[in-house]
Parts: structure tokens; sequence; C-alpha cells
């Protein structure tokens, strides 16, 4: 991935960001890299910003995949749709303008996955646009999980990728919903720091929890093979 001007360049396709709220970040890079797609034909992503998280799972998913990708923004929903409609996969991505909240769909899903707000008592930003992306005013948890549990299909994934305490918080949350976390993987810049991000698989079918780790960083600025092997399809250095 490498940064030019107004855009992220990815090894099979570029993201224009300049005018979403949210940017392209580590979070959705790695829960787009992570993510399971195996024998995933339908697919939702839930706040796609950008469509960085959806032409990621176009790039990894089987040729025959449907993407759906849902954003509540205007402009965001507008910049994505541009970029899908530049990438390599313009038929295999589809952008909606509207709350998950509203969204019918036009079928349940094999995997639906988010990366969603998540300060629930931190104080809020003036920028209304930034206030709804990160925070959990237009989304909450409870709402996000409703949504999920109304276009899963029985067997299906969900997704996400959430903060250290929200994300401990959601895998009880989400027990309340019959959805049962299947992975859990803890994210971090480097060894010695604590837990940043847990990257979690849910499903209505519950059975053992495979737990793994990702690290940013081995030493200094060099990256973790554990990193390496996650991203390495997309970063155009690696």
């Amino acid at each position: 991935m490498a940064k030019s001007g107004t855009h992220f360049h990815f090894k099979q396709f570029s993201i224009a960001h300049d005018r979403c709220t949210m940017k392209v970040g580590t979070d959705g890079v790695l829960l787009g890299a992570w993510a399971n797609v195996e024998k995933k034909d339908s697919i939702l992503d839930i706040g796609t910003g950008s469509g960085v998280i959806a032409l990621m799972l176009a790039q990894r998913s089987a040729p025959g995949a449907c993407i759906h990708a849902v954003e509540l923004e205007q402009q965001d929903a507008q910049q994505a749709t541009e970029n899908v409609a530049a990438s390599p996969w313009p038929q295999k991505v589809k952008v909606y303008n509207t709350a998950i909240q509203q969204f019918e769909g036009e079928k349940q899903y094999d995997l639906i996955l988010s990366n969603p707000p998540y300060f629930i008592n931190s104080q809020e930003p003036p920028d209304q646009r930034r206030l709804q992306t990160r925070h959990t005013t237009a989304l909450s948890f409870s709402d996000l999980l409703l949504a999920v549990t109304r276009l899963l299909k029985p067997g299906g994934s969900f997704q996400v990728i959430l903060p250290y305490t929200e994300g401990l918080q959601f895998i009880a949350l989400a027990m309340q919903h019959a959805l049962h976390c299947t992975r859990q993987w803890s994210f971090r810049t480097r060894q010695e720091k604590p837990i940043e991000r847990w990257l979690l698989e849910f499903s209505t079918i519950p059975t053992t929890v495979d737990c793994g780790e990702i690290l940013l960083y081995k030493h200094d600025t060099t990256w973790d093979d554990s990193y390496i092997a996650v991203t390495r399809d997309f970063y155009l250095n690696m």
C-alpha cells in the first residue's frame, strides 16, 4: 500500500478517500485481509466508507461472489461507488447509501463484516459526520447485532474489528443474540505493547474458538512476519 495525493494504492486497486469521513487505516486493511472468505458467495460490508474492505474482499473472494456495501454517509457512499467503478471488479460490488437499520437487502448473506463505530462514552467530536462514523450514536452495538441476525444466513459468519475493551463487551452482547465467537485474534503494534484490537468472527453454530495474534512490528519499523502473512496480497512493497 502506498499513499499518493488523495489515493491509497494497493497491488490490484486504488482507493480515493479525500471526501470520506474516515480515511483508509490499519483497522480496515486488517479486517479486509484477515476475514475468512472461503465458500462465501454472498457478502455484506456494513459501514463501507471508502469501500476499501469491500474491494479487498472482491480481490480475495471467488469470481462469482456478490458483495453488497452499505454506507450511511452520502459523500462516502458516492466515493465508494466511484472507487468500485474504477476497480477491476465493478460488477462484483454494489454500494447502497442507507442506514443498515433500514437496509432490506436482496438476500441473506454467507458473510457479514464491519469496521463499526465503537466509541460509547467518550467525548463526542464537533464534526457530525465523524461522530456518526466513529461513535455509536448512529449505530449501536445492539442495532448492529440485530441487523446481523436479520441478514445472516443460518451457519453464516459475522466478522468485526474492535478495540480491546469494546471487543470483550461485544463478545458478551453477541451471545445474547445467539452469535458465538469462533475466532478471536489479537492485534498489537509491538510484543511489549498491550492488545489494541480484536479481530472477531461469530457464527450461529458454536465451535472451538480459534485464537491467534498479529504483531505489526518485529523491531523498530520492520514488519512482523505475522502482519506480512495477512497483508502481503495488498501492500505494494511486500
